[in-house]
């Protein structure tokens, strides 16, 4: 009998888990309905910290910019904020019902926590809510599109962007025949991407307005002929621009022509060693008297590398003669 060999963050959770969360390539955040939230190195696949995060089920977390905090919510009733450099709670919150999302913005400053179609919207520096926006049927997926615009998704064909200082919807737009269940949203040098993923198959990709409050066009979209529940988007990026949990200290990048004049240096450095070693020292060997007679010290250089000396010597003093002569 084959012996079982266990991988990756099911073997540590005891029930389903419910939610991950990448923090740039380095790290991987689990949590699950044991109520524990894990951190994980996503090179290794180890588990770097347990924390028993709630009393019920985990049912989502958001990682801060900074990688320093993160959010999580449960079947508690509570809002947790967690230090990760410590791997301790730093912050709870007792609301009145379950929640089911909670999201930081791009930039950190705010976040927000969804209950059946209520988003509350909270200010970081007063841990305190500043509006509720309330979307017509049961969000199912929420997006930052920048610090002050979150795109909403639910239970129905439309997705809708609305302001979270003003409260206001910008602007809304049918984006597949059935519910829209996931969204992600990113930004390239030329465009402002949105994706979705719905109920319906497809998975599509849209082309941002830079006014909000003008849909989005349809850049590509594909049939995946299958009842879609979520979505995630892989970002071929030569440097990831989000920091880790635990830094950790790079080789800066060198150039052709660095690495061209390191090696000539490098190779100088061990033809002068080479001569430096081949040169007898008077001092260590203890050469006294007459030179042509071995010594200790002297006994230790090989035949090959007196030779070398020898015609070292013979052509510097067939310099001096040329020297001389001129």
């Amino acid at each position: 009998m084959k012996k079982k060999v266990d991988h990756g963050a099911l073997v540590h959770h005891n029930g389903t888990i419910t939610c991950l969360k990448f923090h740039g390539n380095r790290h991987l955040i689990s949590g699950a309905e044991d109520g524990l939230i894990c951190v994980w190195d996503a090179k290794k696949w180890e588990c770097l910290k347990s924390i028993k995060a709630h009393k019920g089920h985990v049912t989502f977390l958001s990682i801060h910019p900074s990688g320093k905090l993160a959010l999580s919510v449960g079947t508690d009733k509570t809002l947790r904020t967690w230090n990760l450099v410590e791997g301790r709670s730093a912050f709870i919150k007792n609301i009145k019902q379950n929640a089911h999302i909670v999201e930081w913005s791009p930039r950190g400053e705010k976040y927000v926590v969804v209950i059946l179609n209520k988003i509350d919207v909270y200010q970081l520096d007063t841990a305190s809510v500043s509006g509720t926006i309330t979307n017509e049927k049961r969000v199912s997926s929420v997006t930052f599109l920048s610090e002050s615009v979150l795109a909403v998704a639910g239970d129905e064909e439309v997705v809708r962007f609305f302001d979270c200082d003003s409260l206001m919807c910008l602007s809304e737009f049918k984006a597949h025949e059935n519910r829209v269940k996931d969204m992600f949203s990113f930004e390239t040098p030329e465009h402002h991407i949105i994706v979705t993923a719905s109920s319906d198959g497809f998975i599509k990709m849209w082309k941002l307005k830079e006014d909000k409050g003008v849909s989005p066009s349809l850049l590509c979209e594909v049939n995946t002929n299958a009842r879609l529940t979520c979505l995630g988007v892989w970002l071929d990026r030569v440097t990831d621009t989000k920091g880790s949990l635990l830094p950790a200290v790079e080789p800066s990048p060198v150039s052709k022509k660095e690495q061209s004049e390191r090696k000539k240096k490098e190779s100088g450095r061990e033809v002068q060693e080479e001569e430096r070693q081949l040169k007898p020292d008077t001092k260590k060997c203890g050469l006294t008297g007459d030179s042509n007679k071995p010594t200790k010290g002297s006994s230790l250089i090989s035949t090959k590398k007196r030779k070398t000396v020898e015609m070292l010597e013979k052509k510097k003093s067939k310099r001096k003669k040329i020297r001389m002569m001129q």
